[in-house]
């Protein structure tokens, strides 16, 4: 059954994405068809507007999102018709080598494609959708894999922030970090990832979380998630970080902004012995650079978290737990509710740094 729909479509790097009606492929054998209820505007969408990372064109924007499985192939087993899910940008094989290792957010066949041709548009034209999906449209056709069974009890916009945002935050916390009761951390970045990495950190028992960014107007969201102190961010940070933690500095550090400089400044905001954890996604020629000495006497551990290191198919159903029994509280991270045509303005409040998360209810 060829299925016609709305997408948000961008034409090329930098132009403003608009509505466009769509005509999806036909479900083939291991695949399903999802009605998209919700969808979050993550950064990610956005630096595929701005260029930092280069999909193809057309495209269909959007990935974090969540649905009811409306149609399914041949061979599909992980979901039925009716089946309330969220979308994983980034499905597991399970057969390579870093799936094989416990390590499917690494995963060699799904890691790095920006884009995949998926439907085209009335008058013939191919489409490509972000990350696999495409999930700015009223519907999308994907693999099996993609999809992940949560209970239908969850409502579909906070569902849909698991998909990546809460996903990464939570995961950096949890799995990357590992951040243990009594320890404090300092959170650089206050979006929709940075705001989960707070609430994470505090359900996780951290006894001091410190929230920095650029605007004081993110103090009233940061306090919502769980911070215990808020900072401004300025040339004086790694002091005044030191300052709030008995001149030692934060056991953890979460750069969730993508630049060198806020890594510099995250290293900097550690004490010796502490792990900093980049969550944010930079560009290529944005260098860090750290002396061989001071690596060598901070003894401080610098990694990245790529995908919360999570395996989202056992880790989105035990957010989705959490967020149901109350131990994870998500709705401070929803400032702005809209529909399709509003995603362009939302871009704009993202780059100015205003609000958390918007979601597209469909």
């Amino acid at each position: 059954m060829t299925a016609y729909f709305n997408g948000l479509v961008l034409t090329e790097a930098g132009a403003r994405p608009g509505v466009a009606e769509l005509r999806l492929p036909e479900v083939g054998p291991g695949q399903v068809r999802v009605r998209v209820r919700a969808a979050g505007v993550c950064h990610s969408d956005l630096s595929m507007v701005n260029g930092t990372i280069r999909p193809s064109y057309p495209l269909v924007l959007g990935h974090e999102a969540a649905g009811e499985v409306v149609e399914v192939g041949a061979n599909v087993t992980r979901a039925a018709v009716g089946d309330h899910v969220v979308l994983n940008w980034q499905p597991a094989c399970r057969s390579c080598w870093f799936c094989e290792q416990g390590e499917p957010w690494l995963c060699s066949t799904s890691s790095g494609v920006a884009s995949l041709e998926n439907g085209v548009t009335l008058d013939g034209v191919p489409v490509h959708v972000a990350l696999g999906l495409g999930a700015f449209a009223e519907q999308v056709v994907a693999p099996e894999n993609a999809v992940i069974r949560v209970p239908s009890s969850l409502p579909f916009e906070l569902a849909a922030l698991l998909s990546c945002g809460v996903l990464t935050g939570a995961g950096a916390v949890r799995n990357t970090a590992q951040v243990r009761p009594g320890e404090s951390a300092v959170v650089i970045g206050l979006g929709g990832v940075g705001l989960s990495v707070v609430a994470a950190a505090r359900a996780a028992g951290a006894s001091q979380v410190i929230a920095v960014d650029v605007t004081e107007a993110k103090k009233g969201l940061a306090e919502a998630a769980g911070a215990t102190d808020f900072v401004v961010s300025s040339d004086t940070l790694s002091k005044d970080i030191r300052g709030r933690t008995s001149g030692r500095g934060a056991d953890h550090a979460f750069e969730c902004v993508g630049r060198a400089a806020t890594i510099r400044a995250a290293w900097r905001a550690t004490r010796r012995g502490g792990k900093v954890t980049v969550v944010g996604m930079g560009s290529n020629d944005d260098q860090v650079s750290l002396s061989a000495l001071d690596i060598f006497s901070s003894a401080r551990t610098l990694r990245s978290s790529v995908y919360g290191s999570a395996d989202f198919d056992l880790e989105i159903p035990r957010l989705a737990d959490d967020v149901l029994s109350g131990r994870l509280s998500l709705n401070h991270l929803i400032t702005d509710r809209i529909t399709l045509p509003d995603v362009p303005e939302a871009f704009d409040n993202m780059s100015r740094g205003e609000g958390a998360r918007s979601v597209v209810t469909l």
